[in-house]
């Protein structure tokens, strides 16, 4: 199987070449002799700051943004460290009177919760 039209492109000239560029790394005709991939300058953040603001464009403000917006507006990482960094950094872009209400994880159990439980979590 091999990718012959990216059907969340529009048509435009710089989608057509954003769309040609994905086909050539498909087709492995852009990777050099190290196994590397040469990313447009134009695909390029000079920080993490500058990424942010550029998927997220008016962060600062989320009681503006509906539900949609974040969903439509995405960073994906390789590693959850990496998540919780991006995650903190935009959470410090917020308007400092927003209220940010932060979820423990369900995955673990903390050493204070340990002592309540009458079974190990490794049963549960």
């Amino acid at each position: 199987m091999h990718l012959k039209q990216n059907m969340r492109l529009g048509h435009s000239e710089v989608d057509n070449q954003h769309a040609h560029w994905l086909l050539e790394i498909g087709a492995g005709s852009t990777i050099d002799d190290n196994e590397m991939i040469q990313v447009p300058q134009s695909m390029v953040c000079a920080n993490l700051n500058s990424l942010i603001n550029r998927i997220y464009p008016g962060i600062s403000n989320p009681r503006a943004q509906d539900d949609q917006y974040f969903l439509d507006h995405i960073i994906y990482c390789p590693r959850n460290d990496e998540v919780h960094d991006i995650n903190e950094a935009i959470l410090q872009q917020f308007n400092p009177n927003t209220e940010v209400y932060m979820l423990r994880s369900v995955d673990s159990v903390s050493e204070e919760d340990r002592m309540y439980h009458a079974y190990p979590a490794e049963f549960l």
